[in-house]
């Protein structure tokens, strides 16, 4: 009998399997990497051996108005960490830079404040300069280009005033951009509400190269590689965290030959190989990433890749925030069934996408082929019928549900943290 722990908010949900009845466990290497060094220190070697480029503290050496810009409140960068590491190797050669930091939040909420000192520290945020980004505001936008999608190329103006544009973030797969960080700090991080919904246009969604870990050919990417081009955005500091959000590597230098290395090092670590299964077992990999529904479709996509046709996914999801986008809820409650949202969303061209179509696009795909069975709050069980899933109070109520559907003594693959890892099948 296997024991089994599945991140869920705060804390973890425990369960046992029988051993027969795993095909696989499936989990990136990251949680086992051992590094000799603190987090700090692998941090510091980063910015000191930077890739491509000239460390920042040369780069900001003589700059006026510098801009860093950093992750929202739904991704679990360290930045009690890497922030002052940043401002502190700028500040080696410039003092007196007027410095801003811009929180991406791309087309999420806005951050509050209490949710700021949370990730950075209180004493971040009462003697730096926060601004929190807003796609919608458009008074705070500028027009630097077109993206090779057609969409206008508009981002928040404090970038594109600022004398030296940096980034901070972190590498794991991404379901449709192939890994996060780098280049997704300005798109969709500090763009326009207009810029974002091109490049998440249903036809991009569908496209086979928008996928977990793949960057060639991936037209999302190509975006996002142009966006920050013409931002300028002069280095980055990407880490590599692994299950209890610790950092285990850490790439800094050139916005694209920086980013490339550490998603290299990422592939290292989450690519698995999966016999697909019956039923999946799967999370958002805990809090800060399963705040929500929204949030949550991509620990499923982890779930897609492992299950046959016909298969059930179980995903654990607190969902503290409900929903996560009206919008998105919006496309499965006013539809039919998976099939109908679907046929909806790819009626719209590239200039016609809705705010978080792209996230019911990917929904629907998954829904199409597999059931859905959401360990999740209570509060959330209408919702998660209303969007064609099922919910359950506990992993045991939900492996009986899934064993209603498919055969009682199905093979199961568990993956413990969906986000985390890059599922091939076999």
């Amino acid at each position: 009998m296997a024991n089994i722990e599945i991140p869920y908010g705060k804390s973890k949900l425990a369960f046992d399997l029988p051993d027969e009845r795993i095909q696989g466990i499936l989990r990136s290497k990251a949680g086992s990497y051992k590094v000799n060094m603190s987090e700090e220190d692998i941090v510091k070697r980063a910015l000191e051996n930077p890739i491509g480029t000239k460390r920042l503290q040369d780069l900001a050496e003589g700059k006026k108005n510098i801009v860093i810009i950093t992750s929202d409140h739904t991704r679990p960068v360290p930045s009690k960490i890497t922030l002052p590491l940043l401002l502190d190797e700028i500040r080696k050669k410039n003092k007196s830079a007027n410095i801003k930091i811009l929180i991406a939040t791309g087309f999420h909420r806005g951050t509050t404040l209490q949710e700021m000192k949370a990730k950075f520290g209180e004493d971040l945020v009462e003697n730096e300069q926060f601004v929190v980004h807003d796609s919608r505001n458009s008074e705070n936008m500028e027009l630097i280009g077109t993206l090779p999608s057609g969409g206008k190329l508009e981002i928040n103006k404090l970038a594109v005033e600022a004398d030296l544009l940096v980034a901070e973030g972190f590498i794991e797969p991404h379901f449709f951009a192939g890994f996060s960080g780098g280049r997704k700090s300005i798109l969709p991080g500090i763009a326009s509400v207009q810029c974002i919904l091109a490049n998440h246009c249903s036809e991009f969604i569908k496209n086979p190269y928008a996928r977990t870990g793949v960057l060639e050919n991936n037209p999302i990417h190509r975006d996002m590689i142009y966006a920050a081009e013409k931002a300028n955005l002069a280095f980055i500091l990407n880490v590599v965290i692994d299950s209890d959000h610790k950092i285990v590597n850490a790439f800094a230098g050139h916005r694209e030959m920086a980013h490339n290395k550490g998603c290299e090092f990422v592939s290292s670590l989450a690519t698995v190989n999966a016999e697909p299964t019956d039923i999946v077992i799967t999370s958002n990999g805990g809090y800060p990433l399963d705040q929500n529904i929204y949030q949550a479709v991509k620990g499923m996509t982890a779930g897609e890749a492992a299950c046959k046709d016909g298969g059930v996914i179980i995903i654990a999801a607190e969902c503290a925030d409900g929903h996560g986008g009206e919008e998105f809820y919006r496309w499965f409650k006013e539809s039919k069934d998976p099939q109908d949202v679907m046929n909806k969303i790819l009626s719209r061209g590239r200039n016609e996408t809705l705010p978080d179509q792209w996230e019911a696009q990917i929904l629907a795909r998954i829904l199409m082929k597999h059931e859905v069975i959401m360990v999740t709050d209570s509060k959330n069980y209408g919702y998660v019928k209303d969007m064609f899933m099922t919910p359950a109070k506990d992993l045991g109520e939900a492996l009986k549900i899934a064993e209603s559907i498919v055969n009682n003594n199905s093979k199961i693959n568990v993956i413990p943290d969906g986000v985390s890892v890059i599922v091939r099948g076999k």
